[in-house]
């Protein structure tokens, strides 16, 4: 079965987050505790609207959940640990994590280009908004902190 261009479009913003989601909890252990607790709570509320989004498109969509690429993850993890040996692990993971960012938001305006259905709307909206919200934290927490 091919997917229409909406449904490509709605299949990468589930990809993105599920890839942002993974990836925090990959390396929750690389990051100090505070940025941890900082962080959690974002992380916790995208993997519900992700759940949200996942059955709203299978109902008004016919789409389809698909299985995350692991043989991606691993490089990512991989490139990232090897990036910690020059670097600040918390900052490294801190610019993996907004990497991460940029390509859902990339994903969310390419949705936006197309007719969704309206109980869909409301839930898109709330991802863009919660990660402008998450990308503001993540260049707070990039800041220098002073002793």
């Amino acid at each position: 079965m091919f997917l229409d261009n909406r449904q490509v479009a709605m299949d990468s913003v589930l990809e993105a987050l599920a890839d942002s989601i993974d990836y925090f909890q990959d390396n929750l252990e690389r990051l100090r505790p505070s940025l941890r607790e900082t962080l959690k709570p974002h992380y916790e509320a995208r993997a519900k609207t992700m759940q949200k989004l996942q059955e709203l498109a299978k109902r008004h969509l016919k789409l389809l959940p698909r299985d995350a690429d692991v043989e991606r993850d691993d490089y990512m993890w991989l490139w990232s640990r090897l990036k910690s040996f020059v670097g600040n692990e918390s900052q490294v993971v801190i610019g993996e994590l907004l990497e991460q960012e940029r390509v859902l938001m990339q994903a969310l305006a390419t949705l936006y280009t197309h007719p969704l259905p309206n109980p869909l709307e409301p839930i898109v909206e709330q991802c863009w908004k919660d990660c402008r919200a998450l990308i503001r934290e993540l260049y707070q927490q990039q800041k220098p902190r002073r002793r």
